[in-house]
């Protein structure tokens, strides 16, 4: 089945952060949400579930469990406990549970830069102590970002509970590979921290030759320190229906995670859980297409960024989100801010999430629409002949 991938939607017909933020004549590339129609699997689903007039108080189902142990099955080898699955109304919330659940007030939560900006604000929101190590550059225009130990070892003091870890990474789309991870477990354990692993876009792996390896399950020691947290609603594009779920296999964790989050969060979305369950059952057909559109957007993205002067990106292994290096661009102190004023284009600035001179850029959109936003960067930006 041929799925649309490239007529746009008039996404400002309702409300919408990522349309109605900047001016009307502005593209907006900004957010993590993409452009594109749900599965058509999702839609049938919420409408039949819709056509029923009562959406009370809703209580997850066997089927929704099954459908994530499925799911972690058959694409990662990983098997799921079903009593492990604590379903949740979104992952940000999540993070700041955890935090409290999980550390003692004044301890030290550390995570890597640059990083999706909640990371960054979870210590302070909870009193917590904010620890942060910087990843390592690519060694050269181009190459991959690398997660440096050395840094991560001098951030951590003997105050550090928690470890806030991003994988896939958000901004650079690095799939951390095995060896990075079992390095990265050994440390865990050597300073008996424990471990949210923020797994939301595990299943956009855009990279053929990079698998995604579940933290959790490289060894039953690690994933007794772990909370992966996981949702459908990056990759099917669903992320307004606030659904989500948290992967804690040890028991006594698991207690004080939810123990924490009762009063503190919502119960799960009722259509959220309709359009997870369809999604992971039958939106592997759509999640194929859409990867193949996403590759073909990031080889024309990255056509255009080898015309730009001081301009740099590693291409992302997972994600559909682009981090480009534009400190030697000339755009001045806030690179963001430039582009919108002078190419009518808003990306994410950089400095959200810990690195001033960058910007991240959604390719997740249609081609029509990335073409449009390049062409009207290329103006500013080109050096070569077209």
């Amino acid at each position: 089945m041929e799925f649309d991938f490239l007529t746009p939607i008039d996404r400002r017909q309702y409300p919408s952060q990522k349309w109605d933020r900047y001016a009307a004549d502005v593209l907006p590339l900004w957010i993590a949400d993409m452009d594109f129609s749900a599965p058509p699997a999702v839609t049938r689903a919420l409408a039949e579930r819709v056509a029923h007039p009562v959406y009370g108080y809703a209580k997850p189902s066997s089927s929704l469990d099954d459908s994530l142990c499925d799911w972690s099955r058959e694409h990662y080898g990983w098997e799921v406990p079903r009593d492990a699955i604590v379903w949740l109304p979104g992952v940000v919330p999540a993070l700041h549970i955890a935090s409290l659940a999980l550390t003692s007030p004044g301890a030290g939560v550390v995570t890597t830069t640059p990083i999706y900006p909640p990371f960054l604000q979870v210590a302070n929101k909870t009193g917590r102590l904010a620890q942060m190590a910087p990843l390592a550059e690519p060694l050269e225009p181009g190459g991959p970002w690398r997660l440096d130990f050395e840094a991560l070892e001098a951030a951590i003091t003997p105050e550090t509970q928690l470890l806030l870890w991003c994988h896939p990474h958000n901004p650079t789309g690095r799939v951390w590979g095995e060896e990075e991870l079992l390095a990265l477990a050994e440390l865990i354990e050597r300073h008996d921290l424990l471990v949210i692993s923020d797994e939301l876009h595990a299943d956009l792996v855009v990279d053929p030759t990079a698998r995604h390896i579940p933290l959790a399950s490289l060894n039953a020691r690690l994933a007794a320190r772990c909370v992966t947290l996981w949702a459908p609603s990056k990759t099917f594009n669903t992320a307004g229906l606030t659904f989500a779920c948290a992967v804690i296999t040890d028991p006594a964790v698991r207690e004080r995670f939810t123990s924490a989050a009762r009063g503190l969060m919502p119960d799960t979305n009722v259509l959220g859980m309709v359009a997870t369950e369809a999604a992971w059952r039958e939106g592997e057909p759509w999640r194929q297409q859409l990867l193949e559109v996403l590759r073909d957007n990031l080889d024309l993205l990255e056509s255009y960024v080898a015309r730009w002067e001081g301009v740099s990106m590693s291409r992302p292994e997972a994600t559909y989100l682009a981090w480009l290096d534009v400190r030697q661009a000339g755009l001045g102190d806030s690179p963001q801010q430039a582009l919108i004023d002078e190419c009518d284009v808003a990306l994410s600035d950089g400095a959200d999430f810990g690195w001033p001179g960058f910007v991240r850029l959604n390719y997740g959109t249609t081609r029509r629409q990335l073409e449009q936003a390049l062409l009207q960067m290329d103006e500013r930006l080109a050096t070569q002949e077209r």
